[in-house]
């Protein structure tokens, strides 16, 4: 008996988008397999791992055991939506002037958390980006490179935001 579908309305990076999917499906599935948007990885289908990690209202999002149901009506940001039309998000200029991405299959899920740290203040801590990056896993990198990253971008940010106010 084939999977029963259902139309899902979703908020992603800005845009209403409608897919139709089967009931089973989480956030994750729905975003890969239905909208073609595979930044975001499938890797434990656990949320142990955080490479499926998306920023849903603001908060990141573990996306592998999210009902897509329970997505609808919310905004939902994927690593695709980091970057906009003047370019890429200040954290991914700094993950490929510090080295922060090695085979890259953690780094959307890191983006998403730490965008979200980065939100909430430009100069975290070093505590402050352990915590917040505390659910994604990296077997890669050694997580340095990453923490000095996101303290990168977080002092670019900060440089854009005065420059903003001052008229600049």
């Amino acid at each position: 008996m084939p999977a029963v579908t259902q139309i899902v309305r979703l908020t992603v990076n800005g845009d209403l988008r409608e897919v139709g999917v089967p009931m089973h499906f989480t956030l994750l599935e729905a975003l890969r397999y239905g909208l073609g948007l595979t930044g975001s990885k499938q890797g434990c289908d656990k949320g142990d791992c955080g490479a499926c990690t998306v920023i849903l209202d603001g908060r990141p999002t573990l996306s592998c055991i999210t009902p897509v149901f329970e997505a609808e009506g919310h905004a939902i940001v994927t690593v695709e939506g980091l970057a906009d039309v003047e370019g890429p998000h200040p954290l991914q200029d700094a993950f490929d002037l510090h080295g922060a991405a090695q085979c890259g299959f953690c780094t959307p899920g890191i983006l998403c958390s730490a965008a979200v740290l980065l939100e909430k203040t430009t100069s975290p801590s070093r505590t402050e980006i352990k915590e917040a990056l505390s659910g994604n896993l990296c077997r890669c990198t050694g997580y340095s490179k990453i923490y000095d990253a996101v303290a990168s971008a977080g002092q670019r940010l900060q440089v854009e935001a005065q420059l903003g106010e001052s008229g600049r």
